[in-house]
């Protein structure tokens, strides 16, 4: 017979016979739990499936027809003996050896010698006995053969164990078996029957607590068989995984700008960063930080791709390009649905892709969805995988490592399921969140926040083209001198640049005065960038009189009205029936969605052939940006689009000339509307003025009367407004040649901010 030894630790269980140190068995109890004792529970159980027995429950004493077979072949009797149990076992048990059935039998020998010397009389342990044969061979027959081999058998038992399961386990230990006994509820009840421990030792590892409540052999079963279907899902997996977050500083806006082959160094891994970032640092800079953000990742040839608002559902046409059928588990659903992602170009991005979209449905499932929701969920993914694959990959190859940027943050579950897809792929995902009165429902667990307390309304990323009100444009090299002279040194040369963006900055109406006419260059959030210049631009309406004050109110437009300042008394100023040379060739010009720029500078009706050509070509691009935008009602839909293209392309010729010498970083043009009366802009003022809003010009509406001006013609609210006092009307607009100057007009910086006080 066999010793029991001590356990090291919980793997020396699946050590050889002849490969341990001392030549023993083991039998131990585990009363707490951790992740290691689940694992070694789970490893347990698979060699006792295996080479083995496992007990849920209790071994159940032996029933009738147990007896009866019991009686029929081995008769009645019984002889405290060994010879008696040995012969008797080589008949009950005849695949045993020799050597295993002395070894059995000398061991239920000395266990029911020991309950004849705490007094047990013959006829109990006779009943002992026939017991501990019934459960040899109903419970132990498919070991008793393998009891000492070198690969021990192994027995698991879950539960409370009685004094007779006990006595048999130690039978079967000493024996030649391993045994482990799991206590959900503790040590208490078995040493209420070996007190000294002297059959089995507790196994006690660091950190181990109370078994969670549920937990039992059931559920190992269970997390086996899923494994094992998992593995299926699966297929060949992919040689390379996520590294997300852990490389990076916290500064997240510097982290995506690393370049993604310095950001580790184990080639196992390809390092993303999955953040959101909640409220604004700056209200001041903010828009600009992210504007410049962007144009620095697409300048360094990373694949950025930009959401607003929301992540559109999938058309009808998307959907129906979803290869699927009916399911019937989940499992099926997951393998069908997963043959839709393809990638020929790289085996091994299909392989992670593949991966990450079992990983985000199995998880998915655990929350308990029928089966229709979880095909529905499936489908988005794969849609909106396919809308944006090209855009995110394209030819991938290590170590590139795309940009998606959702502004706004994620409105439902189907929206953070994607973005936690993305961020298992090779994929920087950053939800920018500024105004913290708007809640992002996204969860996971290797998520990094960013808080900040400052709270910003931002619908749109700032990049032009996604149609906002800042927005991006190519990257041009600098000229050799400009690099070592101008670029970056607050110093510029007469029209250094001729590409421009014009960022409409939000104020306070004390502050149009100081800003009016103040060169751009020195007006917040003026910037530059390979070539291109951010414009800070004021767009806004005064509505009402301060204090019904006329002839202070007076005296603060004339003070505004500078030599580059056009203004407009007589609303609609641009009548629909105006002869208009460019509007018999608009449908020309623009085409299968693009402006034909190449064919409007060739026509004979084009207007601006005069201008310097970068100055034309920005006015191009902004029209096309206008038309793109949607900003105007009915672009797209009744032809309106037609409409904005003649109207920019018919110019008041002092308008033009003011955009000709309009130089990006010095003072720009402005536009001034007086509206006095109950008249309304016209289509085409109000796409003059939203035109040359992106051209750079300021542009401010005085509207005593407070009415709506300009607001029934535009998409969405483009224009700060600013109530500055009681509704005035039917006032006659002066000769301002007669208006007195404002006294004392300009404030300082900190007169304004005293008023707060």
């Amino acid at each position: 017979m066999l010793k029991r030894i001590e356990l090291t630790k919980p793997d020396d269980y699946f050590i050889d016979l002849g490969q341990r140190t001392n030549r023993g068995v083991y039998f131990c109890r585990i009363n707490g739990y951790n992740g290691e004792i689940r694992e070694f529970i789970r490893k347990y159980y698979e060699a006792a499936r295996q080479n083995g027995v496992i007990i849920e429950g209790k071994l159940q004493n032996p029933d009738n027809n147990n007896l009866a077979y019991y009686n029929e072949i081995m008769g009645p009797s019984f002889q405290m003996s060994m010879g008696f149990i040995n012969a008797s076992l080589k008949k009950w048990l005849p695949r045993m050896t020799d050597a295993q059935r002395e070894n059995v039998a000398g061991a239920i020998y000395d266990t029911l010698l020991s309950l004849r010397q705490a007094g047990k009389n013959d006829n109990m342990l006779k009943n002992a006995y026939i017991k501990f044969m019934c459960w040899l061979y109903y419970k132990f027959e498919r070991i008793v053969h393998k009891l000492g081999d070198d690969k021990l058998p192994k027995i698991l038992y879950e539960g409370t164990i009685g004094n007779y399961e006990l006595l048999l386990m130690n039978v079967l230990c000493i024996a030649g078996c391993d045994i482990l006994l799991l206590q959900y509820n503790g040590d208490a009840e078995y040493l209420k029957i070996d007190a000294n421990s002297s059959r089995s030792s507790a196994l006690n590892l660091p950190g181990m607590a109370a078994f969670p409540q549920g937990f039992c052999l059931k559920q190992i079963r269970q997390d086996i068989q899923e494994a094992m279907n998992n593995q299926r899902l699966y297929g060949i997996k992919p040689q390379l995984t996520n590294c997300t977050n852990a490389w990076i500083s916290g500064k997240i806006m510097e982290d995506i700008r690393k370049d993604t082959g310095t950001r580790g160094d184990d080639q196992r891994f390809f390092y993303n960063c999955f953040a959101r970032i909640m409220g604004a640092e700056d209200k001041l800079t903010y828009l600009n930080e992210l504007y410049q953000l962007q144009l620095e990742l697409k300048t360094c040839k990373r694949r950025v791709v930009i959401v607003n608002e929301k992540i559109a559902p999938p058309s009808l046409d998307e959907i129906g390009s979803i290869r699927r059928q009916n399911y019937r588990d989940v499992n099926q659903l997951i393998m069908d649905l997963s043959s839709n992602i393809k990638y020929t170009a790289s085996q091994e991005l299909q392989r992670i892709v593949h991966k990450a979209f079992v990983d985000i449905m199995l998880e998915e499932n655990k929350k308990g969805e029928n089966l229709n929701r979880m095909t529905n969920k499936a489908v988005y993914l794969l849609c909106w995988l396919k809308r944006y694959q090209q855009d995110l990959f394209g030819s991938w190859k290590m170590p590139e490592v795309a940009c998606f940027f959702y502004m706004g943050g994620c409105q439902n579950e189907n929206e953070a399921m994607f973005c936690r897809f993305l961020s298992r792929l090779p994929v920087d995902v950053i939800i920018f969140n500024p105004n913290l009165n708007q809640k992002c429902c996204l969860t996971d667990s290797t998520l990094y926040e960013v808080n900040y307390t400052e709270s910003l309304q931002v619908n749109k990323f700032p990049e032009e083209n996604t149609g906002l009100r800042v927005g991006t444009a190519a990257y041009h090299a600098e000229r050799d001198l400009d690099s070592l002279i101008y670029q970056d040194s607050g110093i510029y040369r007469n029209q250094q640049y001729g590409k421009a963006t014009a960022v409409t900055l939000q104020t306070m109406y004390e502050e149009i005065p100081l800003l009016w006419d103040q060169e751009l260059k020195y007006r917040p959030n003026f910037s530059t960038a390979d070539a291109v210049v951010n414009m800070p631009v004021i767009l806004a309406k005064v509505c009402g009189v301060k204090d019904g004050a006329l002839t202070p109110y007076w005296s603060s437009i004339k003070q505004l009205i500078t030599q580059d300042t056009v203004v407009i008394k007589n609303i609609p100023d641009i009548s629909p029936t105006a002869p208009n040379p460019i509007k018999g060739f608009a449908t020309e010009f623009y085409r299968n969605g693009r402006l034909q720029k190449a064919k409007i500078k060739g026509h004979k009706a084009y207007q601006y052939g005069f201008l310097r050509e970068a100055m034309q070509d920005h006015l191009l691009e902004k029209l096309q940006l206008l038309i793109e935008q949607k900003i105007i009602k009915g672009t797209f839909e009744n032809g309106t689009e037609y409409t904005i293209i003649s109207t920019a392309l018919n110019l008041d010729k002092t308008i033009v000339r003011m955009i000709q010498k309009f130089d990006f970083t010095k003072k720009n043009p402005k536009l001034i509307y007086i509206i006095t009366g109950e008249t309304v802009l016209s289509l085409e003022d109000t796409i003059q003025a939203a035109f040359l809003n992106l051209v750079g010009f300021d542009i401010l509406f005085f509207v005593p009367t407070g009415y709506q001006c300009i607001e029934q013609h535009l998409n969405r609210n483009l224009i700060e407004e600013h109530q500055i006092g009681e509704y005035v009307y039917d006032l006659q607009i002066p000769d301002f040649d007669a208006v007195p100057a404002q006294v004392n007009t300009r404030h300082s910086w900190r007169d304004i901010f005293k008023r707060g006080r």
